[in-house]
C-alpha cells in the first residue's frame, strides 16, 4: 500500500488479522528501519513462538529496539528519533501490557501515557505504530482485563488524535479510518486547534491530558481544526504489492498540465461592487484603495455585496534548500519556526490565533542545491503539485473562505529569486533580498553567495526548456510546488488566497503558466519591501494593499493585514445607502425627476406628461465661463470651487 503525504500511522486490526504484516510492508522500501519491540517476554512457550516468529520476518537490515523493562522510555525513542530515520513500534498492546504489570507499579499511568501522546505528536521521523483493537469484543470479566480494555482503548484514541493516517486491518484487508471524508485518502491529520492563549491542545473527540496540562477551550472558528500534514521526504518510496490508496487529483480530478481550463472571478460582480460604495452612507470621501478588496472579493464570491472573510485557513509551508540558497541562515532554524507553529507559538501562530484563522503545517521536501543539481524530481514534482491541489481541496469540503500561503523554510528567498529569473527575464541581484544575520547586520558575503548559486542554477538549465514544471523541478523545489499546487486547486475550487512573500508570488507565477486563471483569485496584502514580490507583482498585474514594510515572516505579514481587509468588506457589506443617493442615480436625483411637468399633472393614464413638456421650460446646464482675473496679469486657470452642499465625492 502507498501512502502519500503521511509521517505518522496508526495500524489497529484483531488478534492474527495480519496487522502487523501489513505495518511492515508500508516500510519495507524504507532505507533503514528502527524496529521498536514492546512486549515482554514470557516462559509461555506459545507467545515466546510468536516473538520468533515476528523476529525471524524482519529484514537483516532491520534494527531492533526493546522497551520492555521501562515502558516509559517508549515516548523517549520516539522523541530522540532523527528526520532520516523510520519507526516502526509493534505493539501498543504489549505496551500497555508491561505499563500495567504489577512489577511497574506504583506507577502514573495517565502521565506516561500522555509523554507518549506528546512524543507521537512531535515524532521527526517516519513513524508506524501496530495496536490491537479489543474494543469490538466482549467486556471482560476479571478486572485485570478490564483495565487493559480500558487503557487500551484510551491509548489507542488518543494516538490516533496525533497520527496523519488510522487503518484498521481486517482479514488482512486494510480499511482506512482516518481521514475519513471520501475521496481524500492520502492525506492526514494531527490536529491542533491554537488557542486565544497561543497554547496548542487536541482536537479530537476524547479528552486526553496533554503534557501542558487540561485540554483547555480553542478559540471559537468555523474552520476546521488546523492540521499538520508533512510530504514524503525526498528519495523516499513507501510502497508494497498491496491496493494502493490513491491521489483524488491523481485519480479523479484534472492532470496538472499547461492549459488547465479553471473558473474565473465574476467579471461583473467586481464592478458593481465599486459602483454600490458610492451610494453607502459614509461621512468621508470612502473606501480608497481598499475599493480593490471589495471588487475582489465581490468577483471571488459572485456577488455585489460580498461578505467578510471568516473561515481562514493558514498554510504554512515549510521546506528548505540546500546548497548556496540558504548561505546565512542558521542551522535548524526554519525547523523551530515550523515546530513553534504546530506549538501555537511564535509571530504566525500569535496572528492565527487573533484572527481566529486555523493553521496548518506541510512538511514539503527538502530540495537539493540547484546550483549543481535539480532541486526535485519530476516524479516529486507532480506529487507535490498533486497534494497541493488536494490541500486546497479539502480547506473547501472543509468551508475555508480563504486561504492564507505562508512558508518558513530556509532559502526560499533564492530558490523564489531564481524561479523569477528563470520566468520572468529578472537579475538575480536585482530581485533577490539583501541578508540580514542574527545580530541585526547586512551579511553581504552570504547575499553574493546566493547569487552565485542562482547564477550557476540558470548557467547550467540554460539548455533545458522553462516550461513550468521543468522551473519547478530544476529551482523551484517542494515548498514553490505545493503552493502552485494550492493556488491551483483553490481556483478550481473558487476559494480566494492571499499572498504576501517570495514563495507566494513565485508560485504565482508559475500556476500563471499553469493556468492564466489563477492568478484572479490572488490577493498581495503587502510586498515586504521585498524587491522580487515587487517585481512578481508587477509582472502577475497585482497591486500591493498595503506598503507597510513588515517583515515578520511570509504569511505573518498578510495576517497583520487581514483584519483591516475584514473591516472594509464588514462596512461594504452592512452599511446603508445615503437617503439621497440609489446606485446608478445622479448626485441631484433625489427622486422623480419633475422636468417638463405642468403644475405636477398627470395625463389619464397616470404618468407624467414628459413628451408634451415644452422646450423651453427644460432647465439647461450653464455654460462654463473663465473667471475674471482678480488683477494685473495672465487669467487663472483655476475652476471654480465645486458646491458639495447637496452630495459627497463619488
Amino acid at each position: 500500500m502507498s501512502l502519500d503525504g503521511w509521517n505518522r500511522v496508526l495500524v489497529l486490526g484483531g488478534i492474527r488479522s495480519g496487522k502487523s504484516e501489513f505495518a511492515e510492508s508500508l516500510v519495507a522500501d524504507a532505507a533503514t528501519v528502527r524496529y521498536v519491540a514492546t512486549a515482554a517476554g514470557d516462559d509461555d512457550a506459545e507467545w515466546a513462538a510468536r516473538l520468533a516468529a515476528h523476529r525471524a520476518r524482519r529484514p537483516a537490515g532491520w534494527s531492533t529496539e526493546e522497551t520492555a523493562s521501562d515502558p516509559r522510555r517508549l515516548a523517549d525513542v520516539i522523541s530522540a528519533a532523527r528526520p532520516d530515520e523510520t519507526l516502526l513500534v509493534d505493539d501498543l498492546g504489549g505496551w500497555v501490557t508491561v505499563l500495567l504489570d504489577p512489577a511497574h507499579q506504583p506507577a502514573d499511568d495517565t502521565v506516561t501515557i500522555d509523554e507518549l501522546i506528546t512524543a507521537v505528536r512531535g515524532c521527526a521521523a517516519r513513524l508506524v505504530l501496530v495496536s490491537p483493537e479489543v474494543g469490538l469484543s466482549l467486556v471482560p470479566t476479571t478486572p485485570l482485563g478490564r483495565a487493559f480494555t480500558d487503557a487500551l482503548g484510551v491509548v489507542n484514541r488518543a494516538v490516533a488524535g496525533v497520527c496523519d493516517v488510522v487503518l484498521l486491518v481486517v482479514a488482512g484487508q486494510p480499511c482506512q479510518l482516518k481521514p475519513a471524508t471520501a475521496p481524500a485518502l492520502s492525506t492526514a491529520t494531527e490536529v491542533t486547534e491554537v488557542t486565544a492563549a497561543g497554547a496548542a491542545v487536541p482536537a479530537t473527540g476524547a479528552t486526553v491530558p496533554t503534557q501542558a496540562g487540561p485540554v483547555v477551550a480553542a478559540v471559537p472558528t468555523p474552520v476546521s481544526p488546523p492540521v499538520t500534514t508533512p510530504l514524503p521526504p525526498a528519495g523516499s518510496a513507501y510502497a508494497a504489492p498491496t491496493p494502493t490508496i490513491v491521489d483524488p487529483v491523481a485519480a479523479g480530478g484534472p492532470a496538472v498540465e499547461p492549459g488547465l481550463e479553471l473558473p474565473m472571478p465574476d467579471e461583473y460582480a467586481g464592478p458593481q461592487a465599486v459602483e454600490r460604495l458610492a451610494t453607502l452612507d459614509v461621512p468621508g470621501r470612502g473606501f480608497g484603495v481598499l475599493e480593490q478588496v471589495v471588487s475582489f472579493a465581490a468577483g471571488t464570491q459572485g456577488t455585489s455585496t460580498p461578505q467578510p472573510w471568516r473561515s481562514v485557513r493558514v498554510l504554512l509551508l515549510h521546506g528548505d534548500h540546500q546548497g548556496g540558497a540558504a548561505a546565512g541562515t542558521r542551522p535548524g532554524e526554519s525547523g523551530r519556526r515550523a515546530d513553534q507553529a504546530r506549538a501555537g507559538q511564535g509571530v504566525l501562530a500569535r496572528l492565527a490565533a487573533e484572527s481566529a484563522a486555523g493553521l496548518q503545517v506541510i512538511e514539503a521536501p527538502t530540495a537539493a542545491p540547484i546550483e549543481h543539481e535539480p532541486a526535485l524530481t519530476a516524479e516529486q514534482i507532480e506529487s507535490a503539485l498533486s497534494y497541493g491541489w488536494q490541500l486546497a481541496e479539502e480547506a473547501a469540503d472543509a468551508g475555508v473562505q480563504l486561504l492564507v500561503l505562508a512558508a518558513c523554510g530556509a532559502g526560499t528567498e533564492a530558490a523564489a529569486a531564481a524561479v523569477l529569473a528563470a520566468t520572468a527575464g529578472a537579475e538575480a541581484p536585482a530581485v533577490l533580498a539583501r541578508v540580514i544575520n542574527e545580530s541585526g547586520e547586512f551579511d553581504d558575503a552570504s547575499w553574493m553567495i546566493r547569487c552565485a548559486a542562482i547564477r550557476d542554477a540558470l548557467h547550467r538549465t540554460r539548455g533545458i526548456a522553462r516550461d513550468a514544471k521543468e522551473v519547478l523541478a530544476q529551482l523551484g523545489g517542494g515548498d514553490i510546488a505545493v503552493a502552485t499546487g494550492v493556488l491551483l486547486g483553490a481556483t478550481a475550487r473558487r476559494t480566494p488566497v492571499l499572498l504576501d512573500g517570495p514563495v507566494g508570488v513565485a508560485a504565482a507565477l508559475v500556476s500563471r503558466d499553469l493556468a492564466g486563471q489563477a492568478r484572479h483569485w490572488c490577493l498581495l496584502a503587502d510586498d515586504g519591501g521585498q524587491p522580487a514580490v515587487r517585481l512578481a507583482a508587477d509582472v502577475l498585474g497585482l497591486t500591493p494593499l498595503a506598503q507597510l514594510k513588515l517583515d515578520l515572516g511570509e504569511g505573518a505579514n498578510a495576517l497583520t493585514v487581514l483584519p483591516l481587509l475584514r473591516s472594509a468588506l464588514t462596512l461594504a457589506a452592512a452599511l446603508p445607502s445615503r437617503p439621497d443617493r440609489t446606485a446608478g442615480a445622479g448626485p441631484d436625483d433625489n427622486g422623480p425627476s419633475d422636468i417638463g411637468l405642468d403644475d405636477g399633472s398627470l395625463d389619464d393614464g397616470g404618468s407624467p406628461q414628459a413628451d408634451e413638456a415644452p422646450e423651453s421650460d427644460v432647465e439647461s446646464e450653464p455654460d462654463f465661463r473663465e473667471p475674471e482675473p482678480e488683477g494685473p496679469g495672465p487669467t487663472s486657470t483655476q475652476p471654480a470651487p465645486a458646491d458639495h452642499s447637496g452630495s459627497r465625492a463619488g
